[in-house]
């Protein structure tokens, strides 16, 4: 959310931000309820005090026995006794305009993010190791003799729908022995904090970071209103909501492995094969919560964070800065990173890591008092993918493929597979 404050003292500048973003100019909509907001607050209390004077004669006219001026007083109470109710919910109405645009608005994003419409102006600023060279050709991870009988895709579409997946034996394990990495990895040698959080939240708790009112129809919501969680940087970053912590409490670095649900509004006939795009899915995810001096650098460490996983499952990944264009709507500054997946010959998105400045913090009233006195501040919030679960499940099984359709696994998920280390082409571990 957007603070009204600095869009009135230089709304040109926040329209060249808008532009960058390809948005069109809005500084003159918003100034505009703006004014008219503050023009009924402005009334409201000049009406409050002729109401205040003339309630305070009211006392003096009886007194004197003076009943015209009586009657003259007391109706003029009444009457601005009315008209400070209806000024009251004017200026409410426009409070609601003014906050509702402001929500709208996607975030502005740092100097430092290239500029462009599409993925076609995304800047790489890293790659890490290379695309196996196999000897035969591969095939994506569905297609795979082990895992076809440990992926399940038509009775997962007959429970529930297409763009669902029963993964069973080995390949469940696997997958398990993934997320167990990540979190052993992020607690163990990230210092980051493990929580285990609810994947049903209130509205509140999705304004909050963003996903409402602008992407309803990206989540799913239950009948009694609440709404199943597209990934835990909203359970996790609504930890902060409301507070005022002491500068000493930060940084907070949080993750998280849960559950997350997604309706892909918008993605039909994209993925439509194997797991890479599904309603329901597992993510390991991150969020630090940052003094605002602290935020650009925390970007970068948790960036590493995520690059440091696929570098100890010996996957090649590259690193790419979002143009403003292709950026997410709160969002100041994103990494994506890019893990090879062999069977589609080509790089795909495993981690997305944002920083957010204080465009969340504003949504959820989420601050710091600064240690050396002063108005409280509001706090920075950072999210990433520390990874994606299931897009790390298929970039292991098709990175490690042999040609008789087994799999040579990773070393660093030996120890979580009980000493395994292969996926034989019949399905087993061994």
């Amino acid at each position: 959310m957007h603070d009204i404050r600095a869009i009135r003292a230089n709304p040109a500048e926040f329209d060249q931000q808008l532009a960058r973003r390809g948005k069109s100019p809005m500084s003159a909509d918003i100034l505009a309820i703006d004014e008219a907001r503050r023009a009924k607050i402005q009334a409201a209390e000049t009406a409050l005090a002729d109401r205040n004077a003339a309630s305070k004669q009211v006392g003096a006219a009886k007194a004197k026995g003076d009943e015209a001026e009586f009657e003259r007083l007391r109706a003029l109470v009444s009457a601005k006794k009315d008209e400070i109710a209806e000024l009251d919910a004017a200026s409410k109405a426009e409070d609601a305009r003014l906050n509702d645009l402001l929500m709208s608005i996607d975030n502005i994003p740092f100097d430092d993010v290239p500029v462009g419409s599409d993925e076609d102006a995304n800047v790489e600023i890293n790659r890490n190791g290379e695309p196996p060279r196999m000897n035969f050709t591969p095939v994506e991870h569905f297609e795979i003799g082990g895992v076809k009988s440990g992926m399940d895709f038509e009775t997962a579409g007959k429970i529930s729908g297409s763009r669902f997946v029963i993964m069973s034996g080995a390949v469940a394990r696997i997958h398990r022995a993934l997320a167990q990495f990540m979190l052993d990895t992020h607690t163990t040698e990230n210092d980051l904090t493990e929580v285990n959080t609810p994947v049903l939240v209130r509205t509140e708790a999705m304004t909050g970071t963003g996903q409402l009112p602008k992407f309803a129809e990206d989540s799913y919501q239950t009948t009694n209103g609440w709404w199943l969680i597209p990934t835990s940087e909203v359970t996790l970053t609504n930890i902060v909501s409301g507070l005022t912590v002491e500068e000493s409490y930060l940084p907070r670095r949080y993750v998280a492995h849960s559950l997350c649900f997604r309706s892909e509004a918008g993605s039909a006939g994209r993925d439509t094969s194997g797991m890479l795009r599904q309603h329901q899915f597992e993510k390991v995810e991150m969020v630090s919560v940052t003094h605002p001096d602290n935020s650009r650098a925390e970007l970068d460490r948790m960036t590493r964070c995520a690059e440091g996983i696929l570098e100890a499952l010996g996957l090649a990944y590259r690193t790419v800065v979002l143009c403003t264009g292709d950026m997410g709507f709160g969002a100041r500054r994103t990494h994506d990173i890019e893990v090879w997946l062999p069977g589609q010959d080509t790089y795909r998105e495993i981690s997305s890591v944002s920083v957010c400045g204080d465009f969340q913090a504003r949504r959820m009233n989420a601050r710091f008092k600064p240690s050396e006195g002063g108005k409280p501040e509001f706090v920075h919030t950072l999210n990433g993918s520390g990874l994606a679960v299931g897009r790390c499940l298929i970039a292991v099984l098709e990175n490690g493929q042999q040609e008789d359709g087994s799999v040579k696994l990773p070393a660093a998920l030996h120890g979580h597979l009980g000493g395994k280390t292969t996926l034989t082409p019949e399905g087993t571990l061994i």
